[in-house]
């Protein structure tokens, strides 16, 4: 009858720390302003996760070309800015005038509209399967990301998320497993509700992550169940809005936040539920263990050993803290997540920057 070996306890009592990056297109330049300032704060990682948007971050994070990821990411999104709209618009305008370019003529650095292509079924858009191609992205993230780096490195893992058209299965690519490459990116970033493709990867058709959730937090505890973890979650879309919505647009903007924001306070209270249970399992292992038992008993604890074990070492581990990013709404928009303009990029860096000292000093002084 064993307890616990030396090595398995060891295991139990590291803790990895997390950085979860949420799906939101434009918006996930607020994430950039947010990893720049953890990277200022000197806060390494031991697992990224995304999907989506959060995907495209996370990939550049643990495999930028450079020896500097933070620069790498804040250079990636300004590159992905466009300059057409003008910055000396109003905040309450600019984003209904970028948005309307994007819609129209794409974005070079990462999706190409489909009327600007002629194609067979140029003429027969009832039967188009997409509005946007995002090849563009592709190679864009070609030039940030060597993904090389990320499979032999000894950097954070990797872990993306996207969804099978197929069967609504999520797809889960992990590099301490998968060789993951660029198309596992645009994977998890082919977002249906904004005509935007699917890819075919290892025989299957996958849509972007955030359709079976946009916060990818199950899926790393999933990935690494042994190890306890203090996590950073990212949260794009505002939890709170006191104000009720006075027209459609305002009421399919709310409902979007509300699909979209972070709900990972469930996976958070069963963890620590299953953890009280794995200790109560273990001091009355380790009292049985130590008693005094007939043979009959014996062979009836002998049986449950092995399955003692694989709980007990396998899925030990608890969210032991998480620290969120909240990113507030001044005004409220609909595509404001398509809202690529030089100015509202920044503007989101900064934000992000200055939001994540604020929440580090509100974690430090709990």
């Amino acid at each position: 009858m064993q307890s616990l070996s030396s090595r398995e306890k060891q295991d139990l009592q590291q803790q990895e720390t997390v950085l979860v990056l949420q799906g939101g297109g434009s918006l996930g330049a607020y994430e950039c302003g947010v990893y720049k300032a953890l990277h200022r704060h000197g806060i390494k990682f031991d697992i990224v996760a995304g999907t989506s948007i959060g995907a495209v971050n996370a990939a550049i994070i643990t495999g930028s070309r450079s020896d500097e990821p933070a620069k790498a990411l804040e250079d990636f999104w300004l590159d992905l800015s466009e300059g057409v709209t003008p910055s000396s618009l109003p905040d309450g305008i600019r984003p209904y005038f970028a948005a309307t370019y994007s819609a129209i003529f794409g974005n070079a650095k990462m999706f190409f509209p489909k009327w600007f292509a002629p194609s067979p079924d140029y003429f027969m858009p009832y039967f188009w399967q997409y509005l946007y191609d995002i090849t563009p992205l592709k190679n864009t993230l070609n030039q940030y990301v060597d993904f090389q780096k990320i499979r032999n490195s000894n950097g954070p893992r990797l872990i993306i998320t996207s969804t099978d058209v197929q069967n609504a299965k999520p797809s889960v690519f992990d590099s301490k497993y998968d060789n993951i490459e660029a198309d596992h990116i645009l994977a998890s970033a082919g977002y249906p509700f904004y005509g935007i493709s699917w890819t075919q990867k290892s025989g299957k058709y996958l849509w972007d992550g955030t359709l079976l959730s946009n916060t990818p937090l199950r899926e790393v505890i999933n990935a690494s169940p042994k190890h306890d973890k203090k996590v950073y979650v990212v949260d794009l879309f505002p939890k709170n809005h006191p104000e009720l919505p006075s027209n459609m647009f305002e009421v399919w903007h709310r409902a979007r936040d509300i699909m979209y924001t972070d709900k990972t306070e469930h996976n958070v209270h069963m963890s620590k539920i299953i953890t009280r249970y794995l200790k109560l399992i273990r001091e009355m292992h380790d009292i049985l263990g130590s008693s005094t038992l007939d043979e009959k008993a014996k062979a009836k604890f002998a049986l449950l050993e092995t399955e003692y074990h694989k709980l007990a070492s396998d899925r030990g581990g608890i969210i032991d803290k998480i620290i969120r990013i909240q990113r507030e709404e001044h005004f409220h928009f609909l595509l404001e997540d398509a809202d690529f303009s030089l100015a509202t990029i920044r503007e989101l860096i900064e934000r992000g920057e200055r939001d994540t000292k604020q929440a580090l000093a509100t974690s430090s002084a709990e």
